[in-house]
């Protein structure tokens, strides 16, 4: 001890016990610690997580030592608590710096107890500190329960609804003190939800308000759901904010190939197009349709291509359709004139001279492609390398021809062309330029 003593607790002291009420207490040889609550009723949500509580504490701060002289050199306190009845001297407690090393008689301290369990009774005893590490005796002990100093409203889901992607809603929820004193701190969430204002806040007595504005700002058409947290005397409070991104905005498709003009003229079958498309999100997919039948789905997205579109003779409109995660969608036409095969040497003149592999080739090729309009399999033909100057022309190649061109007439429910020379025997039907020719005939339309 100090050879002029510790600091002295002066007496009487007036305070504020549990339940709120008023009472005296002489105090010989210590100080007696008032643990009040504030008289608002608690207010909690039935489904609310556990809440932080606090506890309000003042005293009288001492002026003299123990051996009568002058407190001059005054430090801080240290206010013991817990849920024993008795709490000082002990491990647990808050250092509390004096704002004076000298403090005025009928000086009046006050300190609020954060990061507690509300509902819990508390003991609570402060002691006094000297410059030198002196700490004076216990004060008595006073307690109370913990209780939450602020609440949240609404207190479920904050809900934003639809909110098209591009723009913004704001919603508002209301941080209130519960209780005397002041209540410091801050509302947090994350993207896409922001806090527009009211955070940090400061409330300021009991009643005292703080709106908080939240913003939500979708980026995806889909469902975002998050955590808003409020923060404040060693407490927090969650609720969960939910919107839903909606996309409207459709996407882009261009047809830039065989040609980005809306029409189109060829004499070749199948046909190969491409081009670009775009969308603020991505887009999914890219389909093609044809008027004249046939459909499929194009390679790639934001470039692509399809390829084996099949012509029919005469105007096909083809309609390529891009579609985003949302289900928007957007589309690009063009028209192509299909005119027909071109043949070399057509018409090929009888006595004209030899028939060439090439001629049977173009044949092939051409009724394959109309084969394949009608849903049916390219035909499996004999010799199906034909080489000049190497493959004899047989019987067999021209027979398959009509049969799998009449195939095609048949599949096109269309009555099969009429030939010369029925029948094509090997080693005696005299191959005729009219028999080639009955071979360029007419698409099945």
């Amino acid at each position: 001890m100090l050879n002029r003593g510790k600091p002295l607790w002066e007496n009487p002291h007036r305070s504020f016990g549990a339940d709120g009420s008023q009472r005296d207490k002489t105090i010989e040889k210590g100080a007696f610690v008032a643990v009040g609550l504030a008289s608002a009723a608690l207010i909690l949500a039935a489904a609310e997580q556990a809440r932080a509580g606090v506890l309000d504490a003042s005293w009288t701060a001492p002026t003299t030592n123990t051996d009568g002289s002058p407190l001059t050199d005054l430090a801080s306190y240290k206010v013991y608590y817990g849920v024993a009845t008795g709490p000082c001297p002990g491990g647990v407690f808050f250092q509390v710096i004096s704002p004076t090393t000298s403090p005025a008689p009928g000086t009046t301290v006050s300190f609020r107890l954060k990061g507690l369990t509300s509902g819990s009774p508390y003991f609570v005893s402060v002691t006094a500190v000297d410059l030198s590490g002196s700490e004076s005796a216990c004060s008595p002990i006073a307690s109370a329960t913990a209780q939450v100093d602020y609440s949240v409203t609404p207190t479920s889901t904050l809900s934003f609804g639809n909110v098209n992607i591009g723009s913004f809603i704001d919603q508002t929820l209301t941080v209130q003190s519960t209780r005397g004193g002041t209540v410091s701190g801050t509302v947090t969430t994350s993207a896409p939800f922001s806090i527009v204002s009211g955070s940090p806040f400061s409330l300021g007595g009991a009643g005292a308000t703080q709106t908080v504005t939240v913003r939500f700002t979708p980026v995806l058409g889909a469902t975002a759901t998050t955590n808003l947290t409020v923060i404040a005397d060693g407490d927090s409070v969650t609720r969960l904010v939910t919107g839903i991104g909606v996309d409207i905005t459709q996407p882009t498709v261009t047809i830039t190939s065989p040609t980005s003009n809306p029409t189109y003229s060829t004499g070749t079958s199948p046909l190969t197009i491409g081009g670009t498309a775009s969308d603020a999100l991505g887009v999914t997919q890219v389909t093609w349709a044809n008027n004249r039948g046939g459909s499929g789905a194009a390679t790639g997205t934001t470039s692509w291509s399809a390829s084996g579109i099949v012509l029919q003779s005469g105007s096909n409109v083809l309609t390529v359709t891009a579609r985003d995660a949302a289900g928007n969608t957007a589309s690009d036409t063009l028209t192509v004139t299909f005119t027909g095969f071109i043949f070399t040497d057509d018409p090929v003149s009888a006595q004209g001279g030899v028939i060439k592999a090439v001629y049977l080739t173009e044949l092939r090729t051409a009724i394959n492609s109309l084969r394949t309009a009608r849903g049916l399999l390219a035909y499996s033909w004999t010799d199906s390398t034909l080489t000049t100057g190497s493959t004899q022309v047989k019987a067999v190649h021209l027979t398959e021809l009509r049969t799998a061109l009449n195939q095609a007439y048949q599949a096109a429910v269309r009555t099969a062309p009429t030939y010369t020379d029925l029948s094509v025997v090997a080693g005696t039907t005299v191959i005729k330029a009219v028999l080639h020719a009955q071979g360029r005939i007419p698409t099945p339309d």
